[in-house]
């Protein structure tokens, strides 16, 4: 199999895989079905992927490769106009999470992730919680660096707590409105035209900076000075495990 021919194969299983993962969650999705989605052969996915767990491994990686470099992009860019000032709370908070909302709003081929992080939650325990963690590693070093500066006051441990809050915010945000309006008794609204991705953004931020500035609980009211800005990979695994 010629290179070009063997990449547009391996990026047609990925793409039919990740529209049967978004649609049914991995665990429930057969590989005849995605032989037959993508219009391959199993013999063409071993090629390829090796097993369907490896296969999984690459929808995800692929993903959140694309959407780590333009959080970094956009972080780097930041932090050039800042020259070695802190970067503004607000800034920080765009970078990192922006580009999530914007993947979940594109109708351009990333929007089937958004269904796959649910799905990714309830799995933090396996291989794909490892994986999760592992490409997520470096890159919320960088941002857990950038909030601590931006946020000298602020000890480590209440900026992980708050980093986690706005996650799960993100999360549901992302997720839409339906199940909660259904959740409440709220009669759904099929004709009424659903939010952008900038009103969804604006509401989102400001929910989130509000939360990041909120008054430190009266425990911790003071600076934390034993808050290192070099935290162990361990205990930032412990509060980024299954996110993005």
């Amino acid at each position: 199999m010629n290179t070009s021919r063997a990449a547009l194969t391996s990026t047609a299983i990925l793409d039919a895989a990740e529209r049967l993962f978004a649609r049914q969650g991995h665990d429930k999705t057969s590989m005849r079905q995605i032989t037959a989605e993508a219009d391959v052969n199993l013999a063409s996915i071993n090629y390829h992927f090796g097993s369907k767990e490896q296969l999984i491994q690459a929808v995800f990686k692929r993903r959140i490769s694309i959407l780590n470099e333009e959080r970094l992009r956009m972080l780097d860019a930041l932090e050039a106009q800042a020259g070695g000032r802190p970067l503004k709370p607000s800034q920080v908070v765009e970078a990192f999470f922006s580009p999530l909302v914007r993947h979940a709003y594109d109708d351009s081929g990333s929007k089937p992730f958004t269904p796959l992080i649910e799905h990714s939650r309830f799995d933090q325990n396996g291989f794909i919680g490892t994986l999760f963690t592992k490409e997520h590693i470096g890159v919320v070093t960088r941002f857990r660096r950038a909030f601590q500066k931006a946020l000298p006051d602020v000890p480590l441990e209440d900026i992980l707590w708050r980093f986690n809050f706005m996650l799960g915010a993100t999360s549901y945000a992302i997720m839409g409105m339906d199940a909660l309006r259904t959740a409440v008794g709220l009669a759904p609204q099929p004709d009424e035209e659903k939010p952008g991705v900038e009103e969804v953004l604006q509401r989102l931020m400001s929910f989130l900076l509000g939360g990041l500035r909120a008054p430190l609980p009266e425990r911790q009211a003071q600076p934390c000075a034993a808050a290192p800005l070099e935290a162990s990979p361990a205990s930032l695994q412990s509060n980024t495990e299954g996110v993005l």
